[in-house]
């Protein structure tokens, strides 16, 4: 196990290599002066000259690079245009508030899906199997931005029991950690459904109950362990992609995290304050990757040896 854990850590450093490559090729190879880019058209050639020497960006490829990794090894992620303050910095400030957002949404989402997928499986085509499979279906046939102005006008317009948007309550958190959450609730009932059924038509599932074994203590000793195995990576996948999918759902509701960070990074063309938010989030996304990687080895002793 311990070599495994070992062997995925190098790996995952290997694959932020990678990431710190393209997050700086981005600004670099586009097509264009990156540093006119930055600047409104009418900026003069001074201006766009001091910025380019500012950047680094009049110094060869290589050493750029050099210099950035030398940066973000020290946690110096460089500094915004727009907000004049260091990027890290603002990163720090609004990722709680992202983070408290998706942790919820992540939440809520299996205390409800995976009950009701559970259920759906053991019981197929009682009422409450057919409407997990109506409640999959829709949830992940809907995008964010229909269903967080559906929840704006059916809570906020029509009942006037939830606020429509801003940040520091319980019932500001409420539509939107649902609203990016219901697809994760809709996906993880059809898998646990289809995984309790598939488990519950095996061959040593069969055995174990023809020794009058309880259908309960099947489930939980048996039948969940295995279904629990591929519904794992695809949390942590998902909760990795919610972290940089919020961006729509934050600006919906006025929330402000990295989401909301990112479109004003975005307008204001703080390429530097964008590429350091991108490579904060795939730096998330990776070490989510790398801990679901580990549970795995928890639930399947079969991976230790891999």
């Amino acid at each position: 196990m311990r070599k495994y854990i070992i062997r995925r850590i190098l790996f995952s450093f290997l694959v932020l290599f990678g990431v710190s490559v393209i997050v700086f090729g981005i600004l670099r190879l586009t097509p264009g002066d990156p540093a006119r880019l930055m600047l409104p058209e009418w900026a003069p050639e001074e201006e766009v000259n001091k910025l380019r020497e500012t950047l680094g960006l009049n110094k060869p490829i290589l050493v750029q690079y050099l210099i950035y990794m030398q940066g973000v090894i020290k946690g110096d992620l460089g500094t915004s245009l727009w907000f004049k303050r260091p990027n890290l910095d603002l990163i720090k400030e609004r990722m709680p508030a992202t983070l408290l957002l998706t942790g919820t949404a992540v939440l809520c989402s299996l205390l409800f899906s995976l009950p009701l997928g559970i259920i759906a499986g053991v019981k197929q085509g009682s009422f409450i199997d057919l409407f997990a499979m109506l409640f999959s279906i829709l949830g992940q046939s809907m995008s964010h931005v229909w269903l967080g102005v559906l929840l704006i006008f059916t809570f906020s317009v029509k009942l006037k029991i939830l606020p429509s948007f801003g940040y520091g309550s319980l019932k500001n958190l409420i539509m939107p950690a649902a609203c990016i959450g219901y697809s994760l609730a809709a996906l993880v009932t059809r898998l646990t459904r289809a995984g309790v059924v598939d488990i519950l038509s095996e061959d040593y599932i069969l055995s174990i109950r023809a020794k009058g074994i309880r259908e309960k203590k099947i489930m939980t000793r048996y039948a969940l362990k295995n279904v629990l195995i591929p519904i794992t990576t695809v949390v942590g996948l998902q909760f990795a992609t919610l972290l940089g999918g919020v961006v729509v759902t934050e600006n919906i509701f006025s929330w402000p995290g990295i989401g909301q960070l990112t479109i004003f990074a975005i307008m204001g063309r703080d390429f530097p304050l964008v590429q350091s938010i991108m490579l904060v989030m795939s730096t998330f996304f990776v070490s989510i990757n790398l801990l679901v990687d580990i549970i795995y080895t928890l639930l399947d002793p079969r991976l230790k040896f891999n």
